[in-house]
Protein backbone atom coordinates (compact mmCIF):
# COMPACT_ATOMS: atom_id res chain seq x y z
CA UNK A 1 0.00 0.00 0.00
CA UNK A 2 1.65 3.14 -0.93
CA UNK A 3 -0.99 5.66 0.26
CA UNK A 4 -2.45 6.76 3.49
CA UNK A 5 -5.45 4.71 4.10
CA UNK A 6 -8.19 4.81 6.69
CA UNK A 7 -9.75 1.56 8.58
CA UNK A 8 -13.35 2.44 9.55
CA UNK A 9 -14.29 0.90 13.02
CA UNK A 10 -17.87 1.14 14.42
CA UNK A 11 -19.11 1.57 17.27
CA UNK A 12 -21.90 -0.94 19.27
CA UNK A 13 -24.24 0.25 22.28
CA UNK A 14 -26.99 -1.87 24.35
CA UNK A 15 -27.69 -1.55 28.04
CA UNK A 16 -24.25 -3.18 28.98
CA UNK A 17 -22.56 -0.09 27.43
CA UNK A 18 -20.59 0.75 24.65
CA UNK A 19 -18.26 -1.54 21.95
CA UNK A 20 -15.74 0.08 20.23
CA UNK A 21 -14.24 -2.58 16.89
CA UNK A 22 -12.39 -2.52 14.22
CA UNK A 23 -13.53 -5.60 12.14
CA UNK A 24 -11.36 -4.34 8.38
CA UNK A 25 -8.11 -3.88 9.94
CA UNK A 26 -5.11 -6.74 10.39
CA UNK A 27 -2.90 -6.41 12.97
CA UNK A 28 -0.41 -8.87 12.35
CA UNK A 29 2.02 -6.64 11.03
CA UNK A 30 2.50 -4.59 14.18
CA UNK A 31 5.72 -5.26 16.80
CA UNK A 32 5.07 -2.38 19.00
CA UNK A 33 2.80 0.26 20.08
CA UNK A 34 2.87 3.81 22.16
CA UNK A 35 0.23 6.60 22.74
CA UNK A 36 1.34 9.96 22.49
CA UNK A 37 -0.30 12.85 24.59
CA UNK A 38 0.79 16.60 22.69
CA UNK A 39 1.23 19.38 25.74
CA UNK A 40 -1.56 21.18 24.07
CA UNK A 41 -3.56 21.60 21.10
CA UNK A 42 -1.24 24.64 19.96
CA UNK A 43 1.64 22.68 19.84
CA UNK A 44 2.44 20.53 16.01
CA UNK A 45 4.56 17.09 16.89
CA UNK A 46 6.64 16.90 13.42
CA UNK A 47 8.00 16.47 11.06
CA UNK A 48 8.85 12.75 11.89
CA UNK A 49 9.38 10.80 8.42
CA UNK A 50 9.79 6.89 7.92
CA UNK A 51 11.94 5.45 5.37
CA UNK A 52 11.49 1.87 6.15
CA UNK A 53 8.82 1.69 8.86
CA UNK A 54 4.85 2.31 8.59
CA UNK A 55 3.03 3.21 11.13
CA UNK A 56 -0.75 2.94 12.01
CA UNK A 57 -2.74 6.10 14.42
CA UNK A 58 -5.79 5.84 16.44
CA UNK A 59 -7.34 8.76 18.77
CA UNK A 60 -8.24 7.06 21.55
CA UNK A 61 -9.23 9.89 23.49
CA UNK A 62 -10.58 13.31 22.36
CA UNK A 63 -9.31 14.25 18.42
CA UNK A 64 -5.98 14.92 15.99
CA UNK A 65 -5.49 16.29 13.04
CA UNK A 66 -2.44 14.21 11.14
CA UNK A 67 -0.94 15.97 8.39
CA UNK A 68 1.05 13.58 6.25
CA UNK A 69 3.79 14.34 3.08
CA UNK A 70 5.27 11.92 0.84
CA UNK A 71 9.49 12.45 1.00
CA UNK A 72 10.84 12.47 -2.24
CA UNK A 73 14.42 12.96 -1.21
CA UNK A 74 15.52 11.74 2.38
CA UNK A 75 18.61 13.95 2.39
CA UNK A 76 16.42 17.43 1.08
CA UNK A 77 12.60 16.90 0.36
CA UNK A 78 10.52 19.31 -2.18
CA UNK A 79 9.39 22.04 0.09
CA UNK A 80 6.39 22.64 -1.67
CA UNK A 81 5.10 18.90 -1.15
CA UNK A 82 1.50 18.24 -1.02
CA UNK A 83 0.36 18.23 2.63
CA UNK A 84 -2.16 15.46 3.05
CA UNK A 85 -4.86 16.13 6.10
CA UNK A 86 -6.71 13.12 7.84
CA UNK A 87 -8.88 14.02 11.24
CA UNK A 88 -8.79 11.10 13.38
CA UNK A 89 -12.02 11.09 16.61
CA UNK A 90 -11.91 8.90 19.38
CA UNK A 91 -15.06 6.61 18.88
CA UNK A 92 -15.59 3.86 16.51
CA UNK A 93 -11.86 3.01 16.39
CA UNK A 94 -10.83 4.03 12.87
CA UNK A 95 -7.40 3.11 12.05
CA UNK A 96 -5.02 5.86 9.81
CA UNK A 97 -2.27 3.75 8.21
CA UNK A 98 0.91 5.53 6.88
CA UNK A 99 2.93 3.74 4.78
CA UNK A 100 6.64 4.23 4.61
CA UNK A 101 8.22 6.49 3.08
CA UNK A 102 5.95 9.62 4.62
CA UNK A 103 6.74 12.06 7.36
CA UNK A 104 3.92 13.10 9.84
CA UNK A 105 2.85 16.30 11.72
CA UNK A 106 0.36 15.83 14.55
CA UNK A 107 -1.58 18.03 16.33
CA UNK A 108 -4.07 17.71 19.18
CA UNK A 109 -7.55 19.37 18.46
CA UNK A 110 -8.85 18.95 21.93
CA UNK A 111 -6.76 19.39 25.24
CA UNK A 112 -5.77 16.01 26.87
CA UNK A 113 -6.33 14.18 23.52
CA UNK A 114 -4.33 10.53 23.29
CA UNK A 115 -3.04 9.11 19.91
CA UNK A 116 -2.35 4.96 19.42
CA UNK A 117 0.78 4.86 17.49
CA UNK A 118 1.52 0.92 16.06
CA UNK A 119 4.58 0.12 14.07
CA UNK A 120 5.72 -2.48 12.06
CA UNK A 121 9.47 -2.80 13.86
CA UNK A 122 10.76 -2.94 17.36
CA UNK A 123 12.50 -0.09 18.49
CA UNK A 124 15.85 0.05 18.05
CA UNK A 125 15.43 -2.70 15.26
CA UNK A 126 16.24 -0.74 12.18
CA UNK A 127 17.55 3.17 12.43
CA UNK A 128 14.72 4.97 10.37
CA UNK A 129 14.09 8.42 12.01
CA UNK A 130 14.49 11.48 9.89
CA UNK A 131 12.97 14.92 11.69
CA UNK A 132 12.46 18.02 9.56
CA UNK A 133 11.75 21.26 11.37
CA UNK A 134 8.02 22.44 11.33
CA UNK A 135 7.94 24.77 9.29
CA UNK A 136 10.15 22.93 6.13
CA UNK A 137 7.41 22.35 4.03
CA UNK A 138 5.64 25.84 2.98
CA UNK A 139 2.38 24.57 2.81
CA UNK A 140 1.42 24.11 6.43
Amino acid sequence: MDKPTIFEGGEYSDERGNLFFNNNFDASEIKRIYCIENADTKFIRGWTGHKIEQRWFSALQGSFLIRLVKIDHWDAPSKNTEILEFKLNAGGLHILQIPKGYASAIQAIESQSRLLVMADHFLGEINDEYRFSIDYFENL
